[in-house]
C-alpha cells in the first residue's frame, strides 16, 4: 500500500472501529467491482466480518478521502514548483485531516489576481509592515513617512497599504485561522431574522422570524427550514460570535493580537496593529469563516436529514409482507370512483373495475355488488385499501361488504399509496401492464404492495415515497446516492426470486442493473423458468464475474438443486455438501431439522478456502433455508366513528401505525387523512434522545390525543402514561377479537402543500 492508501486505511479503521487490514481487504474487494452486498454477506473472512453499515460508511468515506488525497498531491506540487515547500510545511499539509484544514495551509500559495496587499507590496511597502510589526517601539505615522513616493502620495496611503499586507497575512496564517475556526464553532449562534416586509408573505417560517440558537447544536430540521427561509427570501440568516460581549477587545480579535505578540494595551506600534488585526477580522477572516461554517451547517444538516430518510426508507422496504394471497386493491376516489384491482398471490393482474358509490353518482348498491362480486369469484383474502381521498368513506363500503359475507372473510387494510401515481405513470408500470388504464395500475400496486412492500416500492423513486426530512434542500445527488444503498441492501437483504421478481427488483441485486435484469427476464419469457442458477450464465452479457456477484442473492424455490432457494452461494456448494454428508442425511431432508445442524461442531468444516464465518452463515441457512428477515405481519385498528380530525378530541385514545420518524418525534397515522406527531418528548416516559429509540416506520402504538388544532390540520399526540407509571410506548398489537383489523405500513403524502413534517416542525418547535 502506498504512504496515502495507508493513511486511509488507518482513518477509516479509526472511525469504523477495527483494524487497517480490515479496510484495506475491503477496499480492494470494492475496487475489483464487488458490490457491499456481496461483500458482506459472502466475503466475511476477508474482511473480518464488516458489516453492511460498516461497509457503507467505509466506502462514503473512501471517496472522500481520496479526494483529499488527490488534492493533497495537487497541493504539493502547486507549492513545489512555486519553490516555497518546505519540510515544516510539508510535514503540516501531510497531517491535515480534513479539506478544510487542507486549504488553510494552502491558501497563501494558491494563485490569485492581484490583491490590495500585493498592489502594496509593488509599491515597496512590504518593508513598512515588517517593520512596524518587528519592532513595537516605532511610530507608525512617522515611520510611514518616509515610504511616500509618486505611488503613495501621503503616510496616510502608506498606511494603508502597510495594513493590507498585515491584513492578508493574518488572514493567511493557517494556525490562526484554525484557532478562529475552532472558537466559532464552539461560540457561535445562528440567528435569523425576518426580512423587511415580508413577515406576512413568509407566515410559515414565523418561528425563525427572530431565532437565535449555538451553532454547534442547531438541528437538522431547524438549520434546513432557517436556510429554506433564507433561499425563499423571507429569512436573513447569519453566524454571529461574541455578539454580546462588551469588553473593549473582543475574544477573536485578542486571538489574532496574541498569535502576533501584540500588547494590549501597549505602545504605539500595537494600538496600530490591534485596529489591523480588528479590520483584519471584519473585513477578510470573519467574512470566510462564517462561509465555511454555514457551509459546515448546511451539510451537516443533510447529513443527518439524509440519515433520517434512509432509516425510514429502509424500515419501509423491510415491513412484514402479507404474503402471497390473492388481493384487491381499492384506489379510492370520490368524482372518479374507486379504481379496483383484482391480483393473484404472485401479483398477477386478474381482474379490474371502476365503481362510483360516492357523488355525483352514488352507486352504493351497484358498487356493492360488483365488489362483492370480484371478491368471490377471484376468492379475494386481502383488501388493500389506499389512504388518500375517500379511504375512510371507501373503508366503510368495505366493510359491509365483508359483513354481509360467509366466512372465510377477507380483511381489510388500509395501506399508504405514497407514490402510486408516480408509478402509475411511469415507464415501469408501462412495461408491466401495457394493456391497463393508467387509472387502474394504481389499484394493482396498492394490492401489490400490501402484498410484498419491497418488491412493490422498489419500481419507485424512493424521493416519491414521502418518508424524508427537507429532502428537497438537500444534495439531491448524494441523496440518490443513500437512498439507492438502502434499496440495494434491504433487497439483498431478503433475496429475490428468481422466477417471478420484477426487472425493477431484479436491478436491485448485487451485481445486476436495468440492462442485466431485462436479459434475465427476457430469458425467462424465451425459454420458461430457471431450474438452477447456473443457468444465469446463458442470459446474455451475463457472465462468471457477474454470477458470482449476484448468484448468492436470486432464489429458485422448488429448483433442481435444492441449495438454489437459500442465500448459500453456488461458491460454496461443495462445503454444504461436506456438512450434510457428515450428517448422513438427504439435503431436502436434512434442511430445517435444527437438532442435526445444532449438533455439528462448525470448526470441524473449516478449511483454507471456508473460514468460521462461512461455516456458521451455512449451517444458519440449513437450518431456515430461504429464511426472510423480516418482521411478520401485523395490522392496527382505527378507532370507528373517527375519520376526520374534527372527531378527534383530547384525551382519545388510539391505535395507530407509525408513518415517519424524525429527529423531533414520530408521524402516525390515525386514520384521519392528516398524521398526527408525538413530539420527541411524548415517547416515553423517560428521555428519548432518538426517536428511533423507541419506534419506526411501521410500528403500530397506542396513543393518546393532548391537542388538536383543526384550522391548521396539526394533531398533538402522546405515548406517555397518563400519570407517569402506566407507559403507553409499547408496540402493541391488536387482538384476535379486534374486528377487520387495518394496516398503513409507509406514509401518506403531506396532506397540505407545504408538507406534513414541515407543518408538525413548527408545532414541534413550540414545544421545546
Amino acid at each position: 500500500m502506498t504512504a496515502a492508501a495507508d493513511r486511509i486505511a488507518a482513518t477509516i479503521a479509526a472511525e469504523i472501529a477495527c483494524k487497517p487490514a480490515q479496510v484495506g481487504a475491503a477496499v480492494a474487494l470494492l475496487d475489483e467491482g464487488a458490490t457491499v452486498p456481496f461483500i458482506a454477506r459472502y466475503r466475511k473472512e476477508a474482511t473480518g466480518g464488516l458489516d453492511d453499515t460498516q461497509l457503507r460508511t467505509l466506502e462514503e468515506r473512501l471517496a472522500y478521502l481520496r479526494e483529499l488525497e488527490a488534492r493533497r498531491a495537487t497541493v504539493l506540487d502547486s507549492i513545489r514548483e512555486q519553490g516555497k515547500l518546505t519540510d515544516e510545511l510539508e510535514g503540516k499539509i501531510a497531517a491535515a485531516v480534513t479539506k478544510a484544514e487542507l486549504e488553510d495551509l494552502y491558501l497563501p500559495y494558491r494563485p490569485k489576481r492581484r490583491t490590495k496587499a500585493e498592489i502594496a507590496r509593488e509599491r515597496g511597502l512590504g518593508p513598512l509592515a515588517e517593520a512596524i510589526l518587528a519592532d513595537r517601539s516605532v511610530v507608525p505615522a512617522e515611520l510611514a513617512a518616509g515610504f511616500v513616493t509618486d505611488q503613495v502620495p501621503d503616510a496616510k496611503a502608506a498606511l494603508e497599504g502597510a495594513r493590507d499586507i498585515l491584513a492578508e497575512t493574518f488572514a493567511e496564517n493557517a494556525d490562526l485561522v484554525g484557532s478562529l475556526r475552532g472558537y466559532l464553532k464552539g461560540k457561535a449562534v445562528l440567528r435569523a431574522r425576518v426580512v423587511e416586509g415580508k413577515a406576512e408573505e413568509g407566515a410559515k417560517f414565523s418561528d425563525y422570524f427572530d431565532h437565535a440558537e449555538p451553532w454547534a447544536k442547531a438541528p437538522s430540521h431547524r438549520a434546513l427550514a432557517m436556510l429554506r427561509g433564507r433561499n425563499e427570501g423571507f429569512l436573513s440568516v447569519d453566524i454571529e460570535v461574541d455578539a454580546e460581549d462588551a469588553s473593549p477587545v473582543k475574544p477573536v480579535e485578542r486571538m489574532i493580537a496574541n498569535a502576533y505578540r501584540i500588547a494590549i494595551p501597549g505602545k504605539a506600534a500595537d494600538t496600530w496593529l490591534l485596529e489591523v488585526a480588528r479590520w483584519a477580522w471584519r473585513v477578510k477572516i470573519s467574512l470566510h469563516l462564517s462561509l465555511d461554517l454555514m457551509t459546515e451547517l448546511r451539510e451537516r444538516a443533510e447529513e443527518e436529514a439524509i440519515h433520517v430518510f434512509a432509516r425510514n426508507l429502509k424500515d419501509l422496504l423491510l415491513a412484514a409482507p402479507a404474503g402471497s394471497r390473492a388481493t384487491m386493491g381499492l384506489d379510492p376516489g370520490i368524482r372518479t370512483g374507486v379504481k379496483v384491482a383484482v391480483v393473484d398471490g404472485t401479483g398477477k393482474v386478474l381482474d379490474t373495475a371502476t365503481v362510483y358509490p360516492f357523488q355525483p353518482r352514488n352507486d352504493v348498491q351497484g358498487a356493492m355488488a360488483e365488489l362483492a362480486h370480484l371478491i368471490r369469484k377471484h376468492r379475494v383474502e386481502l383488501v388493500a385499501i389506499g389512504n388518500g381521498t375517500a379511504s375512510r368513506e371507501t373503508d366503510r363500503l368495505a366493510s359491509e361488504i365483508i359483513a354481509a359475507m360467509p366466512a372465510p372473510k377477507p380483511i381489510k387494510v388500509v395501506v399508504s399509496e405514497a407514490g402510486a401515481s408516480v408509478y402509475s405513470a411511469s415507464a415501469a408500470a408501462s412495461a408491466e401492464l401495457p394493456g391497463l388504464d393508467v387509472s387502474l395500475r394504481g389499484a394493482v400496486s396498492i394490492a401489490r404492495r400490501l402484498q410484498d412492500p419491497l418488491a412493490e416500492l422498489v419500481k419507485i423513486d424512493p424521493k416519491s415515497i414521502g418518508v424524508g426530512q427537507y429532502q428537497h434542500d438537500v444534495d439531491q445527488g448524494r441523496l440518490a446516492r443513500a437512498l439507492d444503498a438502502v434499496v440495494e441492501d434491504a433487497v439483498n437483504a431478503v433475496g429475490v426470486d428468481l422466477n417471478t421478481a420484477s426487472a425493477s427488483l431484479l436491478a436491485r441485486v448485487s451485481g445486476l442493473g436495468a440492462s442485466l435484469a431485462e436479459a434475465i427476464i427476457a430469458h425467462r419469457d424465451a425459454e420458461g423458468p430457471f431450474r438452477t442458477r447456473k443457468q444465469l450464465l446463458k442470459v446474455a452479457r451475463l457472465g462468471p464475474r457477474t454470477f458470482e456477484l449476484c448468484a448468492g442473492f436470486l432464489r429458485i424455490p422448488n429448483g433442481e438443486e435444492p441449495l438454489d432457494a437459500s442465500a448459500v452461494h453456488p461458491e460454496a456448494y461443495g462445503l454444504a455438501q461436506r456438512i450434510v454428508a457428515a450428517c448422513g442425511r438427504d439435503l431436502r431432508a436434512l434442511m430445517g431439522d435444527s437438532r442435526a445442524l445444532r449438533s455439528l461442531d462448525p470448526a470441524v468444516f473449516v478449511d483454507d478456502r471456508f473460514g468460521l464465518p462461512t461455516v456458521k452463515d451455512i449451517l444458519a441457512e440449513l437450518e431456515k433455508p430461504g429464511r426472510d428477515p423480516r418482521p411478520e405481519f401485523k395490522t392496527a385498528a382505527f378507532k370507528e366513528g373517527v375519520e376526520e380530525i374534527k372527531d378527534l378530541v383530547p384525551g382519545m385514545r388510539l391505535e395507530g401505525t407509525v408513518t415517519n420518524v424524525a429527529n423531533f418525534g414520530a408521524f402516525v397515522d390515525i386514520g384521519v387523512h392528516q398524521d398526527g406527531l408525538v413530539h420527541v418528548s411524548q415517547l416515553a416516559d423517560r428521555f428519548v434522545k432518538d426517536p428511533r429509540e423507541v419506534v419506526k416506520a411501521g410500528d403500530v402504538v397506542h396513543v393518546r390525543v393532548i391537542e388538536v388544532d383543526v384550522k391548521r390540520k396539526r394533531i398533538a399526540l402522546s405515548m406517555r402514561s397518563d400519570d407517569g407509571t402506566r407507559p403507553q410506548r409499547e408496540r402493541q398489537q391488536p387482538s384476535a377479537s379486534r374486528p377487520a383489523p387495518r394496516h398503513s405500513p409507509s406514509p401518506k403524502p403531506p396532506a397540505q402543500s407545504e408538507g406534513a413534517l414541515a407543518a408538525a416542525l413548527r408545532e414541534a418547535m413550540k414545544r421545546k
